[in-house]
């Protein structure tokens, strides 16, 4: 496989990149095929219009204001011009000016950072393959959303109240290994469950949502197609018991039912199942409904746990990248930045994954960070960053002799 970047062309042997002549940042963007970016870019015709500032140089500038944390179209540029000499190795020629990367973020589609992020979304899907705790072989998704507050003033927009603004970011988070991979952006007012009902999963998946996401009709869809969903039950929800199941010795379930549910208004009825459990360290009864009917309801229980991880994954995206600081005040630019935001969280997941070093994620950003422009061949650093280059080993650790003109 090849990724083309003029003269620094870099073969990849296997997933490693041999490249140690460029930046950890170069590096990085190696995983992006220049290829497959293009036919995007010609796709959503983004270069319509463009006047010597390609939608490369843009795509690195915003993943750049991410990677850096940079807070300002300012912020973005000169810390790029900073680094003039180093960004050859990224394909750009020299740093855009704030009016230029202003006006590409505002015109140029954010369509096209969609579907970078699927293109890369697939290339990072084999890394993952394999980093899960369950042991039965259905594909588990995480399923919620999480609300990204704006000034109502200046992003008259996405007014979503009298003095507030907000955008909503909903996600499906694969469970092998905790990528992302589907999301939407809308405004602050849409319901959770009017953009999970517009999902459909391959038969088997298994679905784990919260509260938000009740509708009938669309888990009578789920069933019939053969996807499995774990919810948790709302306290408001009328149903029948039809059948009591054993409960295990020795566990923490308290109640296993098989229970119908006849929605009103509609001439269809649901078999489900409610399992209820004691939470130690919450000190209540948690109570489960599902599909499923196989499972142990210990599992059933796992299943839930596990949505906690795309919980993880909205505090990782809002305290590592820029999402509550915003370049630009058009939707386009918003929706830019954050698609932008979710492409470097891929990038960073698949290091995480191919490191075998024991990082927290939050560590490996944050070195990472100041590690940007630094000539260092990007995959032994991942597993070892604690030791000099090679080329620099043992030389700060001799003892250098002084010697004095006229002293014996």
């Amino acid at each position: 496989m090849r990724f083309g970047f003029g003269e620094n062309q870099t073969s990849i042997e296997g997933d490693f990149p041999l490249n140690r002549v460029s930046s950890i940042f170069a590096q990085m963007l190696q995983l992006i095929p220049r290829t497959t970016f293009y036919k995007a870019v010609l796709e959503h015709k983004a270069e319509r219009h463009a006047r010597g500032f390609t939608s490369w140089g843009q795509m690195v500038a915003m993943l750049y204001c991410h990677l850096a944390h940079a807070g300002s179209l300012r912020e973005i540029c000169n810390g790029l011009a900073a680094s003039e000499g180093k960004l050859r190795h990224l394909g750009v020629p020299t740093a855009p000016h704030r009016s230029t990367l202003a006006y590409a973020n505002e015109h140029r589609p954010w369509q096209l950072y969609e579907t970078v992020f699927h293109q890369l979304r697939s290339q990072c899907e084999s890394e993952a393959r394999g980093h899960k705790k369950f042991r039965f072989k259905n594909k588990l998704v995480s399923l919620d959303s999480t609300s990204i507050d704006l000034c109502a003033e200046i992003f008259d927009w996405a007014q979503y109240k009298r003095t507030k603004g907000a955008v909503k970011l909903h996600l499906v988070l694969d469970n092998e290994g905790y990528l992302p991979c589907f999301a939407v952006l809308t405004d602050g007012k849409s319901h959770d469950v009017t953009v999970g009902r517009t999902l459909r999963f391959e038969p088997g998946t298994i679905v784990a949502m919260d509260k938000g996401y009740v509708d009938f009709k669309w888990w009578k869809q789920m069933t019939e197609d053969g996807v499995y969903f774990v919810t948790r039950l709302k306290r408001d929800l009328q149903y029948e018991v039809i059948g009591e199941r054993e409960v295990p010795k020795n566990s923490q379930v308290r109640r296993d039912v098989n229970i119908r549910i006849r929605p009103h208004r509609h001439d269809f009825e649901l078999h489900l199942r409610l399992v209820t459990i004691w939470d130690e360290g919450k000190q209540q009864e948690l109570t489960f409904l599902t599909n499923h009917l196989k499972f142990g309801a210990t599992t059933i229980a796992r299943i839930y746990k596990e949505r906690w991880q795309i919980e993880l994954f909205f505090k990782s995206l809002k305290q590592l990248m820029r999402v509550k600081t915003f370049v630009g005040t058009s939707a386009n630019a918003l929706k830019t930045q954050l698609w932008a935001a979710l492409i470097v969280m891929l990038l960073l997941k698949y290091l995480h994954l191919k490191s075998t070093f024991n990082w927290s994620f939050s560590n490996l950003v944050a070195l990472l960070r100041q590690q940007l422009f630094v000539y260092r061949d990007l995959w032994p650093w991942l597993n070892d960053p604690y030791q000099a280059p090679p080329v620099l080993t043992g030389v700060h650790d001799v003892q250098q002799e002084l010697a004095f003109e006229g002293f014996s």
